[in-house]
């Protein structure tokens, strides 16, 4: 069981707390050739975390703006060609999201310019859970940013 799913134990949530997670990473980038998003997406570990969380069994999870993340995959079509055979099924919804990037939007980039020719490009996946589904899948979430909404305020852990 991961330290972050401890943690989140010894705090005694209510079952239905909505537990939030931030994954963020970022790369430099050449910005004169309009590649940014396509290197950050090549050399991060972002699209592989998200997809590994959402793939996750029994576990079901929501972007910042409450909708489920494997509906909006399934009602894109974009899992419809997954040959069912129950191997690779992370790696295949990895490949699926970076092919359709910009169309399923959900993992959101930001770009820093330093000049005419280099910057910075960072990719976010946020995301929210329940107490409940965490408790009850144990899925990995080391290595994200998570924070809850406690009656003393935004708890946050890293």
């Amino acid at each position: 069981m991961s330290s972050m799913i401890e943690k989140l134990k010894n705090l005694n949530l209510d079952k239905e707390a909505v537990v939030s997670l931030s994954y963020e990473e970022g790369t430099d980038v050449f910005v004169h050739n309009e590649t940014e998003v396509e290197t950050a997406l090549e050399e991060t570990n972002v699209v592989d975390a998200f997809s590994e969380l959402i793939t996750t069994p029994g576990l079901t999870v929501k972007t910042s703006y409450g909708c489920d993340v494997m509906e909006t995959l399934r009602d894109s079509d974009l899992l419809e060609d997954y040959p069912r055979d129950h191997s690779g099924f992370s790696e295949f919804v990895s490949s699926a999201i970076r092919e359709n990037f910009y169309d399923v939007d959900l993992i959101d980039y930001s770009i820093e310019k330093y000049d005419y020719k280099r910057g910075f490009c960072t990719l976010t996946a946020d995301v929210k859970l329940t107490a409940a589904d965490i408790f009850r899948t144990n899925p990995y979430i080391d290595g994200w940013n998570v924070s809850v909404q406690t009656d003393s305020g935004t708890l946050m852990l890293s």
